[in-house]
This record gives C-alpha cells, structure tokens and sequence, in this order.
C-alpha cells in the first residue's frame, strides 16, 4: 500500500502543489524562488528518504513569508495525508545532528495532537540571502498544525546561522523518517493505547 500524500493549495498570495511519498528514495524536486527554503526542502527530503516535490508560486515582490507558509502549510498536510491510519508505525522518532560548530535534537510524536516546543541561539543573522531566518519556527509551527505531531526541536549552541538552521532540517528530517517507517513487529497495530492517532 502506497504512503503518498499530494496537496493543492490556491490563495491570493500563493499557489502551491505538494507530493510526498514516505517510502521514497530521497528523489526531490523542489522550486518556491527562496533558495535557502528549497535547500532545506532538499534536506527533507533526501535524508528523511521521502520523495518530495514542492512547486509553489507566491508573492516573492512583497517578500517571502506567504511563499514559505504556505508551503509548509502544505508540506504539513500532504505528510498527514501520506501516514495514511498509521497503523505499524514507529509513532515516535529523536534525533541529533551536529553540523560543524552547531547542534540540533529533534524529537517527534506522530500523535494527532499539533505541539510544538522550539529553542535555537537568540543572537543569528537575521537573512540568509532571501530567508528571513525567524522564519524556521514559523515553518514548524505551519507543519505541525497540518500534520498533527507533537514536534520538540532543539539547538542549544550554533553560531553560523546557515548551519543552525540546516542541522535542524537534517535532525527533522531522520526523526521524521524513523516515526512514520513501518515496524515489522507491529504489523496491524496502531500504537496508542486510546485505540486512535
């Protein structure tokens, strides 16, 4: 059975399509116009072994913020769509990624239930190139809420602020991935105890 997840998402600023398939390879194809964002979508996708395509379009001349939301928003979304009813998952998923002077832990709960606790260095560049680097919460915040996990990221030390950022992508990315694979001891059940995620 296919895990694929596809979402169209149309507004007055944006116009974003979204396609993941959980059980990929890492095959991705992405194009927003914020060059940081897509690299980072990059990062998703190939260390979460997901097959990602973003395609969005959005209002790039005010600045970049609807184009990164809502692309998130969709990513988000397409994700919950892909677990399908998540029975023989993993569920829970952690991982720590270091990239070069910088940290990122990353814990999820495939749940059903969107939470969200972040922590990164207070004293980053504000832009990396087009991205505005406050933002990255903001990504989070917008996938959780469609996805529906309880995601817990956290970078106690960095100075560079492209390497903060990209570890946690990286730690998301594999904590992701490690959730939502399918367990071989658990084919056909769900993992909750209230019989529902």
């Amino acid at each position: 059975m296919s895990r694929i997840g596809r979402v169209e998402r149309s507004t007055k600023e944006t116009s974003v399509v979204v396609e993941i398939d959980l059980d990929g390879t890492g095959r991705v194809e992405v194009a927003t116009g914020v060059g940081f964002f897509d690299h980072m979508l990059d990062q998703l996708g190939r260390h979460g072994l997901f097959d990602l395509t973003v395609k969005t379009e959005g209002d790039l001349h005010i600045d970049s913020h609807h184009t990164i939301e809502d692309t998130a928003l969709a990513l988000g979304a397409a994700f919950r769509q892909a677990l399908g009813d998540k029975v023989g998952i993993y569920r829970f998923g952690n991982c720590t990624v270091p990239l070069d002077e910088s940290l990122a832990q990353v814990t999820v709960d495939l749940s059903g239930r969107p939470y969200l606790v972040h922590t990164e260095p207070e004293s980053m560049a504000p832009m990396i190139g087009s991205y505005d680097t406050t933002m990255t919460r903001h990504i989070l915040e917008s996938f959780v809420a469609q996805a529906q996990v309880a995601l817990h990221v956290h970078v106690p030390y960095g100075r560079n602020a492209h390497h903060i950022v990209e570890c946690q992508f990286k730690a998301l990315a594999r904590a992701l991935r490690y959730a939502s694979e399918r367990d071989p001891r658990a084919v056909g059940i769900l993992p909750s105890t209230k019989g529902a995620l």
